[in-house]
């Protein structure tokens, strides 16, 4: 396989990633750290900081809402619920010191 073709296969599974995450509002960022160790914060910040490498400048807010797919405090207030003590005690067994 060629770089371009790869490249282009690379882009489309991260424009489906994208979609699912939009359309599944309902699994919370939480689950998704506990579970597989990245959310759609970590998925933005990967944006940002390849738009940065590739000298375009992307600010944090800007790269989420293209995750997301509208502003992150519009996400938030529709969708994210309080995190169990069993959530955010599971967070910090997985990430201790964050």
């Amino acid at each position: 396989m060629d770089s371009a073709t790869q490249e282009r296969l690379e882009a489309a599974a991260f424009r489906a990633l994208v979609a699912h995450l939009r359309a599944r509002p309902d699994v919370q960022n939480i689950d998704l750290m506990n579970l597989a160790g990245f959310c759609r914060n970590c998925l933005s910040r990967w944006y940002r900081e390849a738009a940065q490498a590739q000298g375009v400048e992307l600010s944090d807010p800007q790269a989420r809402e293209i995750i997301y797919g509208m502003p992150y405090k519009e996400w938030q207030a529709l969708h994210q619920k309080p995190a169990s003590p069993d959530q955010q005690a599971a967070f910090k067994a997985a990430n201790p010191g964050h």
